[in-house]
């Protein structure tokens, strides 16, 4: 079962400075990164910045349009 983001706050801030439980705010924040979160394990597999062309022109070149 997995934990949700607001779980993980109340044990990370436990676990980091001793606060139990967070404030509100904190939770309401740990509640919007789920959905972070989900979209960043989404991408996993993708392609990653060192995939890209390594210099700036390069980069230039392969975005460039193509003439008609």
């Amino acid at each position: 079962m997995r934990k949700t983001a607001e779980s993980l706050a109340k044990e990370q801030a436990e676990a980091w400075s001793g606060v139990v439980p967070p404030n509100a705010a904190a939770l309401a924040f740990a509640a919007g990164l789920a959905e972070v979160i989900e979209g960043f394990e989404k991408l996993r597999g993708e392609p990653a910045f060192e995939d890209e062309p390594s210099s700036f022109e390069a980069a230039l070149q392969a975005t460039k349009e193509q003439a008609l």
